[in-house]
């Protein structure tokens, strides 16, 4: 018996000892793609950094950039996947060792998650070793492209004044706005097309502040929907080369819309050209050239560009617990450049876990409450549970900055109300979501309305539930 026994004990010591070796094996291989990774993603970054410095009039080398950021922003976001899942765990194996010395248990447990990451960081690895394989004629055509003005901005000096991405997208608008128009006696009209809080008037602003659109353009004239119908055109038409970007918020008549572009044609000199910006699809019909459209950036993207944000000039690669908690955020945020903006400049400032983490938990639940739906839809929002103390608090449809009705009402700062460092007027207010320090300096400003415990809303009781008394 005792033999029998003893062969068991054995076989099962063997067992374990096999387990554990593989498991190294395989946390090893797992860190080396993990660090070949990252070497390509330094490469490929190095490639697009160099590519974004640099004039780019041909599309097949903005689609070729395009392709490029994209696999460049996947390979980061399955890095800090990686990264994060790691730490998990290792967390949970900690906690199990300690608490119950199930060590077998603990490692069964993480070897399904392991194999995900394996697969994960392979696909990523091929997809980015097949880019880098084939991005040497990508390279010597960049070589022969002009150098970019660089400005501050551009030049990424602070981390909160840069407009992140949408390099593509410019470079095929300054490219559009540089060319003869088809039609000599016509100026071109080019939509941008976009859904809300995407960053179209800002991408606008940056083109033109651009070097070569100001030497280009005599004139540069922004109007919208409201003084795009009250003014006489030929009023503010001028004569000479010029560009007219007009922002429309709802659709236009074909009527008007003609007479405003008759009137363009007969004073306007050969080379002018009009943007329209909206996220009115049908006012696309107006255009001459085919429309640009902005997208959301794609959940990568905005992992990189919220990480970026939140740490500013501190290192990520030192706090991986706050990388991986800013990777959960960024989930949330519903891909609203505002939002990150506005979490971002909060975390910047108080860089604790613990808050990085309450922080997290509040606006998951408020998104639980379908937020994304009821912005969208310009109704009223419950935000009581996003101040650091809960307060009874409901966000009014955004208004207009220039909205004099709302002058005198007492300003809160959205971060400061995050961060419980705001004193909250018991009255109406106006809630600061954000004030952008680049071109085209916009505030995002909402009503904020506090409500007293007594004038809540009560939830509905169930008529087929009674009371106890």
């Amino acid at each position: 018996m005792e033999v029998v026994v003893s062969s068991i004990a054995g076989d099962m010591v063997n067992r374990f000892i096999s387990f554990i070796i593989k498991k190294y094996n395989s946390q090893v291989n797992l860190d080396e793609k993990m660090e070949r990774l990252q070497q390509l993603l330094h490469r490929v970054h190095m490639v697009v950094e160099e590519a974004e410095g640099r004039h780019l009039t041909n599309s097949r080398m903005l689609l070729e950039l395009k392709k490029l950021c994209d696999a460049m922003y996947r390979g980061y976001h399955v890095l800090d996947t990686a990264k994060s899942r790691a730490l998990r765990i290792l967390r949970i194996e900690e906690e199990e060792v300690s608490s119950s010395g199930s060590s077998i248990h603990s490692f069964r447990s993480t070897r399904s998650s392991a194999a995900a990451a394996y697969h994960e960081l392979q696909s990523a690895l091929d997809n980015l070793e097949t880019m880098v394989s084939n991005m040497a004629e990508f390279v010597l055509l960049l070589g022969g492209c002009e150098r970019m003005f660089r400005s501050p901005y551009d030049a990424y000096l602070y981390a909160d004044n840069f407009m992140f991405g949408r390099h593509v997208e410019k470079q095929q608008i300054i490219s559009i706005l540089l060319q003869d128009n088809p039609s000599p006696s016509a100026p071109t009209v080019l939509p941008i097309i976009g859904a809300g809080r995407v960053g179209k008037k800002t991408l606008v602003a940056h083109i033109c502040n651009n070097q070569k659109v100001l030497s280009h353009f005599s004139s540069i004239l922004h109007l919208n929907g409201e003084s795009f119908r009250r003014t006489e055109h030929e009023a503010f038409i001028q004569a000479g080369r010029s560009l007219v970007v007009v922002e429309f918020t709802s659709d236009v008549d074909d009527e008007t819309w003609q007479k405003f572009y008759s009137s363009a044609a007969a004073h306007m000199d050969r080379g002018s050209k009009i943007i329209i910006i909206t996220k009115v699809q049908k006012l696309t019909r107006f255009g001459t050239v085919r429309p640009v459209c902005l997208n959301s950036f794609s959940p990568e993207e905005y992992s990189y560009l919220f990480k970026v944000l939140a740490f500013g000039s501190t290192n990520p690669e030192e706090h991986p617990q706050l990388a991986s908690i800013a990777k959960d955020i960024s989930g949330v945020l519903g891909g609203s450049m505002i939002t990150a903006n506005v979490y971002a400049h909060v975390l910047r400032k108080n860089q604790s876990a613990t808050f990085w983490l309450s922080v997290w938990k509040k606006y998951s639940n408020v998104v639980r409450s379908n937020l994304w739906h009821v912005m969208d839809k310009d109704h009223p929002i419950d935000i009581s549970n996003i101040a650091s103390s809960p307060t009874p608090l409901r966000l009014m449809p955004p208004h207009s900055e220039n909205d004099r009705s709302r002058k005198d009402l007492p300003k809160v700062m959205f971060g400061d109300l995050i961060a419980g460092s705001a004193i909250l007027p018991k009255e109406e207010f106006e809630l600061v979501a954000w004030e952008s320090r680049i071109p085209p300096y916009k505030k995002f400003l909402n009503l904020a309305k506090f409500l007293d415990e007594m004038n809540l809303p009560q939830p509905a009781v169930s008529p087929s539930k009674k009371r106890r008394r």
